[in-house]
């Protein structure tokens, strides 16, 4: 993965309501989630999802098919693995590595 990629998508993940409406795709799996859903589930505008989603979608960690008269959002877990693997490729490559100690995400 090139820096200018990887730099476009962590900053696209930097915005909480993007962060927000990723995690939430991700947790809905391979069927992805309806925009509609999306938005009440979140609370959040249309608008205003509208907007965030189309952050996504343009670095490519969110796709979008529709059925019918509804469009569906999906997570791209190729992406987001590649760009997972991108952040942690060279750990400790120049020294020793800390304790790993993962901290529980609410």
């Amino acid at each position: 993965m090139k820096l200018d990629d990887a730099a476009a998508r962590l900053e696209a993940l930097g915005n909480p309501t993007r962060l927000k409406i990723y995690r939430s795709l991700v947790r809905a799996g391979a069927e992805g989630m309806a925009v509609g859903r999306l938005q009440a589930k979140l609370d959040i505008a249309a608008s205003t999802l509208s907007h965030h989603l189309k952050s996504l979608v343009v670095v490519g960690l969110v796709t979008q098919t529709r059925d019918g008269t509804t469009l569906v959002c999906h997570a791209n877990y190729d992406l987001m693995r590649d760009l997972l693997g991108y952040m942690v490729e060279e750990c400790c490559a120049e020294g020793s590595c800390a304790p790993v100690v993962l901290p529980k995400v609410a």
